[in-house]
């Protein structure tokens, strides 16, 4: 069974990552971190978002955590 990262993401948040993800002038950084979290909430795979989006897997772990936290 694959692991997969549970985030969930409402409709203001998901407008939001969809406009980093979108702008051009971002730095590669915060736009990756956008699709993480992305992939994350259409529970995708945890190897999957790290072959996407080019990172590790501990790094994909460790960002949607990131982000839970801070939603609360």
């Amino acid at each position: 069974m694959a692991q997969t990262v549970s985030v969930i993401v409402n409709t203001e948040d998901r407008k939001r990552l969809a406009a980093v993800i979108g702008d051009r002038n971002r730095p590669l950084k915060q736009v990756q971190r956008a699709r993480i979290v992305m992939l994350s909430a259409e529970r995708q795979p945890v190897h999957e978002i790290a072959r996407q989006t080019g990172v590790s897997r501990p790094s994909v772990w460790r960002l949607a955590a990131a982000f839970r936290r801070k939603r609360g």
